[in-house]
């Protein structure tokens, strides 16, 4: 079930990534692609620090002895 979370998650984000941006590319151009890159890349800068919480709370937790 992990593994399929996994690469549902990676092909959402490829598809948010690569067609997302290269539509923004077609319509708009090179410029707007950059910067929609930017942006999502920004997006996710929260996100990841979030999951990196958890996951560093979890270890901590494991580690303790605590479950």
């Amino acid at each position: 079930m992990k593994d399929t979370n996994v690469r549902l998650v990676a092909g959402a984000l490829l598809l948010l990534f690569i067609v997302g941006d290269g539509l923004i590319w077609l319509i708009y151009g090179f410029g707007a692609a950059m910067m929609g890159l930017l942006c999502m890349a920004g997006a996710f800068v929260p996100i990841g620090l979030i999951l990196l919480l958890l996951n560093l709370s979890d270890w901590i937790v494991k580690r303790a002895g605590r479950d």
